[in-house]
């Protein structure tokens, strides 16, 4: 159990907003679930991060986090864990002295990592960023999101372990057709 029970309620109150929304699927949506309203919140942020420091399993070395809306998130679990991280940007860099890179920060060959997502709608990017990790050398042994937007349950996504903090109907939010 979280030691941070009204998480739920916290971010349905922060961040919740009701109309008629594009997803990032393409798909539409009567409600949205705005990642930077509960990530840019301080004391929010600071539980949502003792609640997904919670679900890093044992034997992790490194925290990831995918540009832009994980990087608040994975830098709080990061100080909450005291693990190092690294930022997996959504296509690689292409000036300056990281460019070619899809990567931001020091990785070593053979870490666990445990790759932090804001919110999945239907896992695209995180699983992509998942991939560029394995790529780098390294095991991606869980992504752990705030958020679970998709329909199926299931403790997977794109074949690496899944877990998420809650689910749309922790938000007390139904689908409408």
């Amino acid at each position: 159990m979280s030691r941070v029970p009204d998480l739920a309620p916290r971010i349905r109150d922060a961040a919740l907003l009701e109309g008629d929304f594009v997803l990032s699927s393409g798909e539409r949506s009567s409600f949205y679930v705005d990642k930077y309203l509960f990530s840019t919140e301080p004391n929010l942020l600071r539980d949502v991060a003792a609640a997904l420091a919670e679900q890093i399993p044992e034997g992790v070395e490194r925290l990831a986090g995918v540009e832009l809306g994980a990087v608040p998130l994975v830098v709080a679990t990061a100080l909450t864990t005291g693990l190092p991280y690294v930022i997996v940007r959504k296509s690689a860099k292409e000036h300056g002295s990281s460019a070619g890179r899809s990567i931001e920060g020091n990785l070593e060959t053979g870490e666990r990592v445990a790759l932090v997502e804001d919110v999945v709608t239907t896992g695209t990017q995180a699983v992509r960023a998942a991939r560029n990790l394995v790529e780098a050398g390294t095991e991606v042994v869980t992504i752990v999101a705030v958020l679970d937007r998709r329909e199926e349950n299931g403790g997977e996504l794109g074949g690496f372990p899944f877990r998420a903090l809650l689910r749309m109907d922790d938000l007390r939010v139904v689908k409408r057709n």
